[in-house]
């Protein structure tokens, strides 16, 4: 299994723009979604634990699923017995994960994803009735959002395209908004939340 990130790791964490965009997500799942400390929530494309780490303070368990090895080292390294998450490195796809979740979280993860009607055909199967989806990404983009489009099979997602995806694999009450700006090479990226249930 390729690890594209494998370099990207070890300064994954460095710098305002990717820390800040993670709390601004999500502080927008807390705000649209009622957390509690009974949940048990995946973590999709966890990486470093940006995002694991929040939603964490907030329900019983996060599992954080990553096929880059090198970016859940990074987690490990900071994981904590308060905040401890779980750690799976596999392609959930073409291995799926034996568990049911009361929510799956993801911050930027969705555009390197090829297969996007597997992709959510995978993640019904792991949620409980009337468990929750909380999707950021960016708008639709140029492709110049990232300096070396290896790895993204999109350039950002068009909301009723993605909605209309979403909703013909039997998910409902579709929330979609735009929750930040990335400004990057004196352009201005749009980020999105959109959730729904099962």
């Amino acid at each position: 299994m390729q690890d594209h990130f494998h370099k990207k790791a070890d300064t994954w964490d460095e710098g305002n723009i990717r820390v800040q965009g993670a709390k601004i997500i999500a502080d927008a799942i807390k705000n649209r979604i009622h957390l509690n400390k009974e949940m048990q929530i995946m973590d999709f494309g966890a990486g470093t634990g940006l995002l694991g780490f929040e939603i964490a303070k907030s329900v019983k368990k996060v599992y954080a699923i990553d096929t880059s090895r090198s970016m859940l080292e990074k987690l490990e390294a900071k994981n904590t017995k308060e905040l401890n998450i779980q750690i799976y490195c596999q392609d959930i796809i073409k291995e799926p994960i034996n568990k049911i979740f009361d929510g799956i979280v993801s911050s930027m993860t969705l555009h390197h994803i090829k297969d996007l009607e597997s992709f959510f055909k995978t993640i019904y199967k792991n949620l409980k009735k009337d468990a929750f989806i909380a999707i950021a990404d960016l708008q639709t983009e140029d492709g110049t959002f990232h300096s070396d489009n290896t790895g993204v099979y999109h350039f950002g997602f068009d909301e009723k395209q993605l909605s209309k995806i979403i909703l013909s694999y039997g998910f409902k009450d579709i929330k979609f908004e735009i929750i930040n700006t990335i400004t990057k090479t004196q352009k201005e990226f749009k980020v999105f939340l959109i959730s729904a249930k099962k």
